[in-house]
């Protein structure tokens, strides 16, 4: 959870800065001493996380209400993306691991399909450049000092996109494998994109990503024969986080395994209640 992330405030390319009443103030306790040997391990309390000078009850207190009012715009996106029987997928993953690459390659596959474009980054609107010069609709959210998209962003931004009736609609998160999973923006899922130089164990250290997310793309495996990378591993440790996660793997610049990817996006889009009328 996002409760000590530091999060400020962001903005939406063009059109200003907007405050969405979720910036958390952290400390963090310094003076302690690393000894070699020894593993030191925080958050054990309720809350999950330590922080100097706040109880585990107030931390819990911080959380509960950032998660309440995130929700309550998640809950807003999701609605009008129903009504348009639209499919709204969360791409997640760590900085590097390919997502818009893997994003300009899917729009180009899936042709005419209706579809629209939110990106999420710190600063620049570098990938939304990129997404534009597929053609598709792209709206970049730069949320400065902000870890994770949120529910308010999100919705701000699609007030910008005019989705289509029987869109997709693809939000690209900042690159973080923490805050934005415990974040829902009104996606129908969390699709969670890792490369494979990222290390077999990556799922391992970071479960609370790929426990949420319903599909793990295992991007670039083109280079497997180049980092000494189990890809079985791979596999079998993103299920033991999330036994029902379903796995592909691809590669964004060689195209392989992306037919399955855009198959696996247009059955779900069918699947989708609404969809088509």
């Amino acid at each position: 959870m996002c409760n000590v992330c530091g999060c400020g405030t962001a903005s939406v390319e063009g059109h200003g800065a907007h405050d969405h009443g979720h910036s958390h103030d952290h400390g963090h306790e310094h003076g302690h001493h690393h000894h070699h040997g020894h593993d030191i391990h925080f958050g054990h309390g309720p809350a999950g996380v330590e922080v100097a000078g706040m109880t585990q009850e107030r931390l819990i207190e911080i959380e509960t209400d950032i998660l309440a009012k995130n929700d309550r715009y998640a809950d807003a996106n999701r609605a009008v993306i129903s009504g348009l029987g639209a499919f709204a997928i969360n791409l997640v993953s760590s900085p590097g691991s390919g997502k818009t690459t893997l994003l300009c390659k899917t729009i180009e596959m899936l042709g005419d399909q209706p579809l629209a474009v939110i990106e999420g980054d710190q600063q620049t609107a570098n990938d939304a450049e990129r997404i534009r010069a597929t053609g598709a609709k792209a709206v970049q959210v730069n949320t400065g000092k902000g870890c994770h998209l949120d529910g308010h962003m999100v919705g701000h931004a699609m007030e910008h996109l005019s989705l289509e009736k029987n869109a997709m609609l693809f939000i690209e998160n900042v690159g973080n494998l923490v805050c934005p999973a415990g974040f829902d923006l009104g996606e129908d899922c969390k699709v969670a994109v890792i490369s494979v130089t990222e290390g077999e164990d990556k799922p391992l250290k970071y479960p609370d990503m790929f426990t949420v997310s319903e599909i793990a793309l295992l991007n670039k495996v083109d280079l497997a024969p180049y980092c000494d990378v189990d890809l079985d591993l791979y596999e079998a440790n993103l299920r033991r986080v999330n036994p029902g996660i379903e796995i592909l793997r691809i590669s964004a610049r060689t195209g392989e395994g992306m037919q399955a990817w855009v198959a696996w996006l247009r059955d779900r889009l069918a699947a989708k209640p609404g969809a088509g009328v």
